[in-house]
C-alpha cells in the first residue's frame, strides 16, 4: 500500500498539469481509471492536476459509476464544460434513450436494422475522428479561463476518444506549453476500425488528424510495447506507461474459499467471442466433468456471444450479467476461482493488453488467457506467474489448463495466480511517477 499523499505540503511547490480527458467520474468503465489514478497520485511527484472534462449533463458515457467520485481527491480541481452531443439525435433515430444508444467499440447487443446502419454511417463519416468531437471547442474555450486563473505548465491529453488530442494540441499551441498525447487504445489501428462504414474521404481525414497529433506532440505515450511499435516513426520515439491497478482498490479482500466460478469482467465484442472455450465447456458438460463450475460474463456482451452460448447448450452454465460498478467488479474478480481473459482475434493482436489484465493480476486469481501466445498480454501473464495464454483455437490446451487448475469433483481451485510481490510492479502510483518523470523532462528542457 502506498504512503498517504501530503497534498498541503506538496502543493506549495508543485507544478500544474492540465489533464484533458472526456472520461472522468461519474463516467464508468475501464477508460476512466487511468486519468482518475493519475489525478490521485501525481501530486506525490510534484505535479498538481487540473482536470478538464465534460459536464455529465452534456456527456455520452457508455457507463456511469457514481462510486468513482469517492476516489477523486478533494483538492483536485475539476473543470467541466458543455459539449455538443450527436448521440441525442442518434438515440431519437433509434427510438432509444441516449444512454442506451452509446456503445463501446461498435459492440452490438441486438440485430441491426436500417436505422442502426444509417446512424453508424453518419457517426463514422460526419464526426471525424469520433462522435465526441463536439466537445473540442468547449474544452479549448475553458482552457482560457483556467490559464488566466491559475496557469498550467504542461498539458496531457488522453484518448480515446481521440478527439481529445485535438483539444490538447490546440491548447498546448495556444499557450506554448509542452504537450503529452496519451494513447490508451490505437486510433486508426483499433481492432474494429476496418468494420467502420467510413468512406475514403473520412478515412483520409482521420489518418491525417492522427499523423498531425503524433507529429506535434512533444511526447507520445502508449500503454503497450506493441502499440509503441505501431505508433513510432523515424523521428518520433514513443514512451510506454502501461495500465495498472491501485492497491487501495484491493484492500477489502474477501475471506474464505473463492466461489467455484470462471468469471469474465468487461466488454466482450464479436472479436472476443471465445468459441474454443464454449466447445470445451460443452464437451465437458456432456461428459459430466464440469462439476458445479459456473461461468459469469459481467458487462456489455455482444449478441454473437449470447447466440454462441445458446447454440452450445450452456444456458445453465454461463450467466450473462449487466455491467457493475468498479468496486463490485473488483470483488467479483477476488471471489472467483479463475478469471477469463480474451484478446481480440484481429490483426495486431500481439500488441493488445486490455486494462483489466492488471486488475486480474492484482486479484491473485489464476487467469485463463485466449489470444496470441507470443503477444504482450501473454508475456505479462508469464512474467508475474498469473496464468497462461492459449491460442484462440487451442481446445486441448484450454481443457488441460481448466482441469489441472480446478478440482471439478471437489468444487475448488488447485492453484493461485500472481504473488503480492510480483504484482506490485504495476501499481498506479508508480505509473503516475513515470508520467511525472516525462513532464519533468519536458519543462526542464
Amino acid at each position: 500500500m502506498s504512503e498517504p499523499i501530503d497534498r498541503a505540503a506538496a502543493s506549495a511547490t508543485n507544478r500544474r498539469v492540465l489533464l484533458v480527458s472526456y472520461y472522468f467520474p461519474p463516467s464508468g468503465g475501464p477508460g476512466v481509471q487511468r486519468t482518475l489514478k493519475f489525478a490521485k497520485y501525481l501530486p506525490k511527484f510534484g505535479w498538481d492536476p487540473i482536470v478538464l472534462t465534460v459536464d455529465p449533463r452534456y456527456a455520452s458515457y457508455p457507463a456511469v459509476d457514481a462510486d468513482l467520485d469517492r476516489d477523486v481527491p478533494e483538492e483536485t480541481v475539476v473543470v467541466r464544460t458543455k459539449a455538443w452531443d450527436p448521440y441525442s439525435a442518434y438515440a431519437r433515430l433509434l427510438g432509444k434513450r441516449k444512454e442506451d444508444a452509446v456503445s463501446v467499440g461498435f459492440l452490438s447487443e441486438d440485430k441491426e436494422d436500417f436505422r442502426h446502419r444509417i446512424g453508424k454511417w453518419v457517426r463514422a463519416n460526419l464526426f471525424v475522428p469520433d462522435a465526441r468531437v463536439g466537445w473540442v471547442p468547449f474544452a479549448v474555450k475553458a482552457s482560457r479561463d483556467i490559464h488566466g486563473h491559475s496557469g498550467f505548465d504542461a498539458v496531457v491529453s488522453t484518448g480515446p476518444p481521440h478527439s481529445t488530442h485535438l483539444a490538447g494540441r490546440r491548447i498546448a499551441t495556444r499557450y506554448q506549453v509542452p504537450w503529452i498525447a496519451d494513447f490508451r487504445d490505437p486510433w486508426t489501428g483499433i481492432d474494429f476500425y476496418s468494420s467502420l462504414p467510413m468512406g475514403p474521404l473520412a478515412r483520409r481525414r482521420d489518418k491525417r488528424l492522427e499523423q498531425q497529433v503524433l507529429a506535434d506532440a512533444d511526447i507520445v505515450v502508449a500503454v503497450t510495447p506493441g502499440m509503441r511499435r505501431a505508433l513510432s516513426g523515424p523521428s518520433r520515439p514513443v514512451e510506454v506507461i502501461t495500465n495498472g491497478y491501485d492497491p487501495a482498490d484491493f484492500s477489502n479482500r474477501p475471506t474464505g474459499d473463492p466461489d467455484f466460478v470462471l468469471s469474465y469482467v468487461g466488454n466482450m465484442n464479436e472479436s472476443r467471442n471465445p468459441t474454443a472455450l464454449w466447445n470445451v465447456l460443452s464437451r465437458l458438460k456432456k461428459q459430466n466433468r464440469l462439476g458445479t463450475l459456473a461461468v459469469r460474463l459481467v458487462g456489455p456482451i455482444d449478441s454473437s456471444v449470447r447466440q454462441a452460448v445458446a447454440d452450445h447448450g450452456l444456458g445453465n452454465v454461463v450467466s450473462i450479467e449487466p455491467p457493475v460498478s468498479h468496486t463490485e467488479a473488483i470483488q467479483i474478480m477476488m471471489r472467483s476461482a479463475m478469471l477469463l481473459l480474451v484478446v481480440n482475434n484481429v490483426s495486431g493482436a500481439e500488441g493488445i493488453m486490455t486494462g483489466k489484465i492488471f486488475e486480474y493480476v492484482a486479484s491473485g486469481r489464476i487467469v485463463l488467457g485466449l489470444g496470441p501466445t507470443d503477444g504482450d498480454a501473454a508475456e505479462l501473464l508469464r512474467s508475474v506467474g498469473a496464468g497462461e495464454m492459449f491460442d484462440w483455437a487451442d481446445e486441448a490446451g484450454i481443457e488441460r489448463f481448466l482441469l489441472s487448475s480446478l478440482d471439478c469433483d471437489a468444487g475448488r481451485i488447485r492453484v493461485s495466480g500472481a504473488s503480492e510481490h510480483d504484482r506490485t510492479a504495476y501499481s498506479r502510483e508508480g505509473q503516475a511517477g513515470q508520467l511525472a518523470g516525462l513532464l519533468n523532462r519536458l519543462v526542464e528542457k
